[in-house]
C-alpha cells in the first residue's frame, strides 16, 4: 500500500472510531466510551477531542438542560478528560461549569486518567482542589487521584470541606467519628486547614451537632490521646477565634476551646489573647476570655497592667453583662490588693464617659469606694478631671466624693442640630441615544431601581418608540433575547400574550417593563392590552388596590398606545425625584402636543394631574392662566385643577385595640374629573374590609406609590399603616422602608403618616427602625414633625404591647445622637406620662419592661437640651423604692428637669 494510500486509511479508520465514540456519548454509554477509549494512545486519544469538544459547544444552547443533553454529559465528562494531556486541560474540562450537575463517576474518571504519571495526576488533583467549592469537583475523584499519584494531600478549603463531609457520612465503614479520623492517614495534615477555612462552622454543626459525636469531641479527644499535637491545636484554635468570623464559627471554636480543656499553664501563657478577645470579641467569645482573666487575676497570676488593659477595652463594649462582670472583678482584686489601685482605678474612670448611666453609676460607685487607696496625687486628680465625663447628677455628686472639686460647666444656650432635610433632585432628561436607554432598562430590569430611574427609563422608552420604533428595536434585541418570553420556544407552557393575560397584575418596575418591551417585539396582542385602562380589572379586595391599579393603569395604557398610537412622550413625568411635578412644565408639554396634533392619554394626564404642584398659589395660578390660553380640552381642565382649592386631608378615624388603624373619609375632588382607573384613590378607606387575597408584597412596587401623591402622602400613609405596623407587631421586615419617602413628599403628614414612624420606631429588625429613625428626622427638620400626637401615639402603643419601649428606645436613642436631643424630649415628654400613669397605680402592665431604657433616653435629652418643668407621673416612679434601672432613671430625670444645666 502506498503512503498515500495508508495515510487515507488511517484518517478513514480514525474518522470512525471518532463516529464511534461521539455515537456512544450522545448515547450516555459511558461503560462503551471507556472500552472505546481503552488502549488508546495519547495521539489516538487527542484526534478525537475536536469532535468531542463540538459536541459539547452543542449541548450548550437555551434548552441544554433538555433530555438529551443530560443523558450524554456525563459520558462526555469521561470522554473529554480521556482524550486531553494538559493536565491544566483536564482539571479545567473536569470542572467547567456546564459540567457540574451532571458529571461522570469518580470511579469512571479515576479509571481512565489512571495510566498517567503520578508527577501529572498530581499536578491535576492540586489544580482542582483549588477551584471554588461550588464547582462541585468530587472529594472521591480527589481523594482518589491522590492515592494514585502518591503526593501531598491538599488543603484548600474544596478538599477539606469535602473531606469532612466524607468523613462525617462514611458511617457504613463502622465506628465513631473519632475511629474514622484516628484513622485517616493525612489527618495531620487536614485539621491544620480545617482551622483556616471560613465559615466552618455552619457546615459541621449540620454534619454532626452538638453531641457526642460532634467533630469538637472527636478533635479533643484526639488531642487528648496524642493523635493531634496539643499545642499546635490550641494556638490554632485561639487564632481562629481570635480572627473571629460568623457566629456559627464562634460557636464551634469556642466549644472545641472548651471541650480541649485547658490547664492553668496553658491558660496563663495566652493572657495577651484573652485580653484581646474579651475587649474586641463576640460577646459568646468574650464572656469567656473575662472568665478565663477573672480567675487569673482572684489567683494573682494576672499582671495590674494588663488587668487595666483589659479593662478599659471591656467597659466600652455595648453588653452591659460583659460590663458589669469587669467592674466586679476589678472590686474583687481591688478588695484583695489595695496597692494596685492607683493602676486600676484611673481604667475605671474611663467608664465615666459610657453612654450608658447605669454604667457610669457604677463606675464611680467602685471608684468611691476604693478612693482611699489611692496615694498619689496625680491618680487622685486623674479621676476628678475625668468626673466631668459624668451625666450631671453624678457629677455633682463626685465633686465631694473624689476629694477635689469639680467644676461646674458654664451654662450654655441649647441649639438643635438636625440632620438637613434631603433636597429633592430633579430628574435628568430622558436618555437621548437608543444605546444609552437600553443600558439603563437593561440595569433596572437586574437590579431595580428608584422612582427617579423608572420614570427616566418610562418615558425614554415612550420617546424612542415614537422617533424610531425600528432603530429602538434593533437595540434592545441582545436585552429581549435574555427575557424568557424572547426566547422562540414556548416557555413554562405559557407564551408572552397567555403571561400579559387580560387582568394580569404588574408585581415590580421589571415586570413593567417586561410587558412594555413585550407589547414592542410583538409579542402581546392588542386585545390583551385593551382591558386594563378602562378600570374593568377585578378588585383585588385589599386595601392597597386603589394604589397598584393607579400605577399599572399608566402602563397598560403606555402598552396599548405602543401598539395602536405611539404617545411622543410622557406628560406625567415628574419634575422631582419626590414624585413632584412643576405646573409650568405641564402647560409647555401640554403645548408640545397641541402643536404635534398628538392625543393625550386620559391616564397619563390624569397621573399628571396628580403630581402637579398646586402647594405654591402664585406659581400654580399663573401656570393656569398659561393652560387656559392653549384653548384644548386638557388645557382647561388643568386650569380647573391648579385654580381649585387642594384637597384637603380626608375625615379619619381611629380603630382601637393593639393594633392602631386608621380609616378614612372619601375625597370627592379626586373622584370628580379623573380616569376611572384613578377614582378611586379618592375613595373611603376601611381598614375591616375583605383581604382575601394581596398581591402587593414586593416592596419596590410600594416605594412607587408615594410619588403618586406627592402632596397627599396622608392617603399612602394609611393604606400602607396595616403593612408597616407588621414590624412592630408581627416583627416582619422591610415594611418600613417607605417611610423616608413619606416624610420627603411635599404634603401635610397627618394621623396617618405619623402612626406609621411610631410603628417603624418600634420595629423588631434594625433596618425598618433606622428607616423610622431617618422619617422622624426629615419631619423634625422640614417642621412637619407634631411631637405630640406622634408622642401620644408611642405611649398608646407600648401600653397595649404593639411597640415594645426597649425597641423604641433604641431607636431614640439613634435618633438623639444626631443632635436632635431636644426633638426626641419633645416626643417623650407625651409618651411616659401615658406609661408612668399605668405604674402609678401599682398595676403590672407590658410597658413596664424597658420603661427604665426610656426613661434612660428621656433623662439624657433633658440634659443636654436643657428642658424644665415636671412630668406628671414621674415623682412617684422616682420614690419608688430599690435601686432598679427604672427608679434610678426616673430619679435621674427628675433631677435634670428641676435642676440640672444643660449638658456641656
Amino acid at each position: 500500500m502506498t503512503g498515500t494510500g495508508a495515510a487515507t486509511a488511517t484518517a478513514t479508520a480514525t474518522a470512525t472510531a471518532t463516529t464511534s465514540v461521539v455515537e456512544a456519548v450522545r448515547a450516555g454509554r459511558t461503560d462503551e466510551v471507556v472500552r472505546l477509549l481503552d488502549g488508546m494512545t495519547d495521539a489516538e486519544r487527542r484526534a478525537h477531542f475536536p469532535a468531542l469538544k463540538a459536541l459539547r459547544k452543542e449541548l450548550r444552547t437555551p434548552s441544554s438542560w433538555s433530555a438529551e443533553s443530560r443523558r450524554a454529559h456525563p459520558a462526555l465528562h469521561a470522554a473529554g478528560a480521556a482524550c486531553q494531556t494538559g493536565a491544566a486541560a483536564v482539571a479545567s474540562w473536569l470542572s467547567g461549569t456546564d459540567m457540574r450537575w451532571s458529571q461522570a463517576a469518580p470511579a469512571v474518571l479515576i479509571d481512565v486518567l489512571g495510566d498517567r504519571d503520578p508527577d501529572w495526576l498530581a499536578d491535576v488533583v492540586h489544580r482542582l482542589a483549588r477551584r471554588p467549592v461550588g464547582s462541585n469537583v468530587p472529594y472521591e475523584l480527589m481523594a482518589g487521584l491522590v492515592r494514585l499519584a502518591g503526593c501531598p494531600v491538599p488543603t484548600t478549603e474544596a478538599y477539606v470541606r469535602g473531606w469532612m463531609t466524607h468523613i462525617s457520612q462514611s458511617r457504613p465503614r463502622g465506628g465513631t467519628l473519632c475511629d474514622r479520623l484516628r484513622r485517616d492517614p493525612h489527618l495531620a495534615q487536614l485539621v491544620p486547614a480545617f482551622f483556616e477555612i471560613d465559615d466552618i462552622g455552619s457546615q459541621l454543626r449540620w454534619l454532626s451537632g452538638d453531641g457526642p459525636h460532634s467533630w469538637t469531641k472527636a478533635l479533643a479527644e484526639l488531642t487528648a490521646e496524642g493523635t493531634l499535637d496539643r499545642r499546635a491545636t490550641v494556638d490554632a484554635c485561639v487564632a481562629r477565634l481570635l480572627r473571629g468570623g460568623s457566629a456559627a464559627d464562634h460557636r464551634v471554636f469556642l466549644d472545641l476551646l472548651r471541650d480541649l480543656a485547658l490547664t492553668r499553664d496553658e491558660e496563663r501563657q495566652r493572657t495577651a489573647d484573652w485580653a484581646a478577645l474579651a475587649s474586641d470579641a463576640a460577646s459568646v467569645v468574650a464572656s469567656h476570655a473575662q472568665s478565663v482573666l477573672g480567675a487569673l487575676a482572684l489567683d494573682g497570676e494576672l499582671t495590674p497592667r494588663l488587668l487595666a488593659e483589659t479593662t478599659e477595652g471591656v467597659l466600652f463594649r455595648p453588653e452591659k453583662k460583659l460590663v458589669r462582670a469587669q467592674l466586679v472583678l476589678v472590686g474583687k482584686v481591688l478588695t484583695r490588693d489595695a496597692s494596685v489601685a492607683g493602676e486600676l482605678l484611673p481604667a475605671v474612670a474611663r467608664a465615666f464617659a459610657h453612654e450608658d448611666s447605669d454604667v457610669q453609676e457604677r463606675a464611680l460607685k467602685l471608684v468611691e469606694r476604693h478612693i482611699g487607696k489611692v496615694t498619689a496625687p496625680e491618680v487622685r486628680d486623674e479621676l476628678a478631671e475625668a468626673a466631668g465625663e459624668l451625666i450631671p447628677a453624678l457629677r455633682v455628686r463626685a465633686a465631694g466624693s473624689l476629694g477635689a472639686g469639680v467644676p461646674e460647666p458654664e451654662p450654655v444656650v441649647y441649639e438643635e442640630l438636625l440632620p438637613p432635610a434631603p433636597e429633592p433632585v430633579r430628574l435628568a432628561p430622558a436618555p437621548g441615544s437608543a444605546a444609552e436607554l437600553a443600558e439603563e432598562v437593561n440595569a433596572l430590569m437586574a437590579s431595580g431601581g428608584d422612582v427617579a430611574a423608572f420614570e427616566r427609563a418610562l418615558d425614554g422608552l415612550v420617546r424612542h418608540v415614537h422617533r424610531d420604533r425600528d432603530a429602538l428595536l434593533e437595540t434592545l434585541e441582545p436585552l429581549i433575547a435574555r427575557r424568557w418570553w424572547g426566547d422562540p420556544s414556548v416557555r413554562h407552557g405559557l407564551r408572552a400574550t397567555d403571561w400579559f393575560g387580560r387582568y394580569h397584575h404588574l408585581l415590580d418596575p421589571a415586570s413593567s417593563l417586561d410587558l412594555l418591551l413585550a407589547t414592542l417585539r410583538g409579542k402581546v396582542i392588542t386585545s390583551a392590552l385593551e382591558p386594563a385602562p378602562q378600570g374593568t380589572a377585578p378588585d383585588g379586595g385589599c386595601v392597597h388596590e386603589a394604589l397598584a391599579r393607579a400605577v399599572e393603569a399608566r402602563l397598560w395604557e403606555v402598552a396599548h398606545r405602543i401598539r395602536t398610537e405611539p404617545l411622543p412622550f410622557l406628560l406625567s413625568t415628574p419634575t422631582w425625584s419626590t414624585g413632584l411635578l412643576e405646573p409650568d412644565e405641564l402647560v409647555d408639554r401640554l403645548d408640545a402636543y397641541r402643536r404635534l396634533g398628538a392625543r393625550v392619554a386620559a391616564v397619563d394626564f390624569g397621573h399628571a394631574l396628580l403630581r402637579v404642584r398646586r402647594g405654591d398659589r402664585a406659581a400654580a395660578v399663573a401656570a393656569a392662566r398659561r393652560a387656559a390660553a392653549l384653548g384644548t380640552e386638557e388645557g382647561t381642565r388643568l386650569a380647573r385643577w391648579l385654580t381649585a382649592e387642594g384637597p384637603s386631608l380626608p375625615e379619619s378615624r381611629r380603630t382601637c385595640g393593639p393594633r392602631v388603624l386608621i380609616e378614612l373619609g372619601e375625597l370627592p375632588e379626586l373622584r370628580d374629573g379623573l380616569p376611572a382607573p384613578l377614582k378611586p384613590l379618592g375613595g373611603p378607606v376601611s381598614v375591616f374590609r375583605d383581604r382575601w387575597y394581596c398581591r402587593h408584597w414586593n416592596a419596590d412596587v410600594r416605594g412607587h406609590w408615594p410619588a403618586l401623591l406627592p402632596e397627599l402622602p396622608e392617603l399612602v400613609a394609611a393604606r400602607i399603616l396595616r403593612d408597616v405596623s407588621t414590624v412592630a407587631v408581627d416583627d416582619d421586615r422591610g415594611a418600613a422602608a417607605a417611610l423616608p419617602r413619606l416624610a420627603e413628599a411635599d404634603g401635610e403628614a397627618g394621623g396617618a403618616v405619623h402612626l406609621c414612624v411610631a410603628y417603624g420606631l418600634g420595629a423588631r429588625h434594625a433596618q425598618d427602625r433606622l428607616a423610622a429613625v431617618d422619617a422622624l428626622l426629615v419631619l423634625a427638620a422640614r417642621g412637619r414633625l407634631d411631637p405630640g400626637l406622634l408622642g401620644a401615639d408611642l405611649g398608646q402603643l407600648a401600653r397595649h404591647g404593639a411597640v415594645k419601649p426597649v425597641r423604641l428606645a433604641e431607636s431614640l436613642r439613634t435618633a438623639a445622637a444626631t443632635g436632635a436631643n431636644a426633638t426626641i424630649w419633645g416626643l417623650l415628654r407625651h409618651t411616659l406620662p401615658v406609661l408612668l400613669a399605668d405604674l402609678a397605680t401599682d398595676g403590672t402592665v407590658p410597658s413596664a419592661r424597658g420603661l427604665g431604657d426610656l426613661l434612660a433616653v428621656a433623662a439624657e435629652c433633658a440634659e443636654r437640651s436643657g428642658a424644665r418643668g415636671e412630668l406628671p407621673h414621674l415623682a412617684r416612679a422616682a420614690d419608688r423604692r430599690g435601686s432598679s434601672r427604672l427608679v434610678a432613671q426616673a430619679r435621674r430625670l427628675r433631677s435634670a428637669l428641676t435642676d440640672g444645666a444643660a449638658a456641656a
